[in-house]
């Protein structure tokens, strides 16, 4: 039994993919087990796979780039439950047990995968025969196989042989711990993948242009091998029926988005901020740390939270010459009290000679109250978010930073992402899902301790020049413009005048 032969009409996998809306679904099956394709079958195979000819056996690698509603979860689930059944446990050592994996960003979605797997097990009969345990997170059957879940995490994966792996929205993996997550996650489950039939089923929407889903895509895209398969398509192409009312409201709001979610296609409006290897390079391996100088002055920043959500963090740096050195980061994780926070910092800042902290427009007056109780005064920050990150890409292109030795700080910084709007003006943020508390105080204190503009003057040169480099940056008419980043604002005609 393989999955497309239980996909057809008949088969028992038929009232799961029932109609003729799955027949190109059906397709796909076949191409990822290396069977033939009939006429009209391989001339839509090489719509999809950039013009190759079809894998001539089982892949062990397949990555489907198609779009949202394409019923991608649908089919995974289907390779997944016909793998564990099939399997044949005489392969294993004694005692082994080979594991599927359902992988995605968090348990959550995770469980979207094993719920569809199970429905399998429960419904067919001679599958149910084959369930031993049943919970939440796990399945486990007679021939030796455990169905299990777990988080976009390379250290959940290790240790055990691996038959099917499924990579659930890949593209979206998000990790405080590592900047590369989806990769190692990659290299981490690979040296399991040691069973004859073990295989790889990467799927998602594609982001933007970096990361793993990317990077097989670019290498193997069209490329003839019967070991990696990938196929690309946009969402009505697998799923015919689809109501595409949503699709066509979002190319009309957001068109770059729109192609990404629902035509599959990598997006050109997103980069990664910085690389990896120019952030490794300012990292000073070991210092998490440095203990204050009396001698030195220092710059302190907040990134303000109310104890419920995000993170409220802190950071200390200061200079050295033209160098922004980092000397300190914490972080408090919610739930937490605001109010002891905002003393715990205060307490840290006295021990580093710090009178004043920066920080953003966060909670209105509270946090400037609180700080000021605690005899801390809290200055507003001189610029966007957006700007500071932009401010201190050149000082870590130049290597005039040195970073602390702390993960989570790292993978922030790399998951930043870069995006050109439509009027031209680039924007830095942390991606859909992801954090930036920590970096976000670290630019603060960075920009405040080394690498603000150093006179007045500085500080008109550089409006001037932004603004006729940049002018759809200010109102055209000249009404209450704001250079935020300099902390200026002119509120009248005439005042510019």
């Amino acid at each position: 039994m393989n999955l497309a032969a239980a996909m057809v009409p008949g088969g028992p996998f038929e009232p799961w993919y029932h109609g003729p809306s799955w027949n190109n679904w059906r397709t796909v099956a076949k191409a990822i087990d290396g069977l033939p394709l009939l006429p009209g079958e391989d001339d839509f195979f090489a719509t999809i796979s950039g013009g190759r000819q079809p894998p001539k056996r089982r892949c062990r690698e397949n990555w489907f780039v198609f779009g949202r509603g394409a019923g991608k979860d649908s089919f995974a689930s289907g390779a997944a439950a016909i793998d564990a059944a099939t399997f044949d446990p005489s392969v294993l050592r004694p005692g082994e047990r080979a594991l599927v994996l359902c992988v995605a960003t968090d348990k959550d979605t995770a469980r979207i995968i094993r719920r569809y797997i199970g429905a399998f097990f429960d419904r067919i009969p001679v599958f149910k025969r084959m369930m031993v345990r049943d919970t939440e997170d796990l399945i486990e059957l007679s021939n030796s196989v455990d169905i299990a879940i777990v988080a976009g995490n390379f250290r959940s994966v290790r240790g055990r042989p691996i038959l099917t792996a499924i990579l659930d929205e890949i593209a979206f993996f998000r990790s405080e711990e590592s900047s590369t997550p989806d990769i190692e996650l990659y290299r981490a489950i690979t040296p399991g993948m040691r069973l004859p039939t073990s295989r790889l089923i990467g799927i998602s929407s594609p982001y933007r242009k970096t990361g793993l889903l990317y990077t097989r895509h670019r290498t193997h895209f069209g490329k003839y091998s019967d070991d990696v398969l990938v196929l690309q398509a946009a969402s009505h192409i697998l799923n015919p029926v689809l109501d595409t009312a949503d699709r066509d409201r979002m190319m009309i709001e957001d068109p770059s988005a729109a192609r990404s979610e629902w035509y599959a296609e990598f997006r050109d409006d997103l980069i990664a901020f910085i690389d990896p290897a120019t952030v490794d390079a300012a990292v000073v391996a070991g210092r998490t740390e440095s203990l204050p100088v009396p001698s030195i002055r220092y710059t302190a920043a907040v990134d303000p939270s109310g104890g419920s959500s995000d993170s409220m963090t802190l950071a200390i740096s200061h200079a050295e010459g033209e160098r922004g050195v980092l000397d300190l980061v914490r972080e408090w994780r919610p739930p937490f009290s605001p109010e002891m926070v905002v003393r715990e910092i205060c307490e840290i800042c006295r021990r580093y000679g710090v009178t004043t902290v920066i920080g953003d427009r966060y909670g209105g007056e509270w946090p400037r109250e609180r700080f000021r109780v605690n005899r801390i005064e809290y200055e507003l920050a001189p610029m966007p978010r957006s700007d500071l990150y932009l401010t201190i890409l050149p000082a870590l292109n130049s290597g005039r930073i040195e970073l602390l030795d702390n993960r989570r700080l790292v993978s922030q910084l790399c998951a930043l992402e870069r995006r050109t709007a439509r009027a031209g003006r680039d924007s830095v943020d942390h991606p859909r899902g992801g954090h930036d508390d920590l970096i976000n105080a670290a630019a603060l204190a960075l920009v405040g301790s080394a690498l603000a503009p150093k006179s007045s003057a500085d500080n008109w040169l550089e409006y001037y020049r932004r603004l006729v480099e940049e002018p759809n940056r200010f109102n055209t008419d000249y009404d209450d413009i704001q250079a935020p980043k300099y902390g200026w604002s002119f509120d009248h005609q005439e005042e510019i005048r």
